[in-house]
């Protein structure tokens, strides 16, 4: 598997096993993302205290959901430059892994990462100052798809309140609306931080 980074989220190798053919596991959580998000995982940029998450969702328009004519995975593919010819998909690697390497092209060569998982495009594909790029497993990436939280949730359980902030910090800062469901399922996993 190569890690691949996708809107919303990153798609990597499975928690504790290494790019570049090193099968050695390190801990989790160990990246230069900060301080340490739910299970060891490094914390999300921008990310709220649940009771901020908690004030947005309940002032979340409720709508239905919309049908996905015109959704292209494709169109996500907007990585812009940020220096030293990283673009935003090496930045997020290299932060949120632990002993990353780059090539002289800045791609990431080797590192672990922990898989905590799972309009205006190019900004929210690029944005590294909200909590919606992370990394997960490409397998849990495959089960997530484009499913809201209504109908997907991490495995993790301890991952949901984490989930449920960022989600609900993502949808405030784009105006977004929710379903009844979805409203109901972000506050049952807001529910569950300590």
């Amino acid at each position: 598997m190569t890690a691949v980074l996708l809107a919303a989220g990153l798609e990597a190798r499975n928690p504790g096993v290494s790019a570049g053919g090193d099968d050695k596991a390190s801990p989790p959580g160990q990246g230069k993302g900060g301080a340490q998000g739910a299970q060891g995982a490094p914390a999300l940029p921008g990310l709220s205290s649940t009771a901020v998450a908690s004030t947005q969702l309940s002032g979340l328009k409720v709508a239905g959901q919309k049908a996905m004519t015109g959704y292209s995975r494709e169109k996500f593919t907007h990585w812009t430059g940020q220096g030293d010819s990283c673009d935003t998909r090496e930045v997020v690697l290299e932060c949120s892994g632990n002993g990353v390497k780059r090539d002289a092209a800045c791609k990431a060569v080797s590192g672990t990462w922990v898989s905590v998982y799972d309009q205006r495009r190019k900004e929210f594909a690029n944005n590294l100052t909200r909590p919606q790029l992370l990394v997960v497993s490409a397998a849990t990436s495959r089960a997530k798809g484009d499913q809201g939280p209504e109908d997907w949730q991490p495995p993790a359980k301890g991952y949901w309140c984490t989930h449920a902030t960022a989600w609900t910090n993502v949808k405030s800062t784009y105006q977004l609306t929710v379903t009844e469901g979805e409203k109901k399922k972000l506050t049952e996993m807001l529910e569950t931080c300590s």
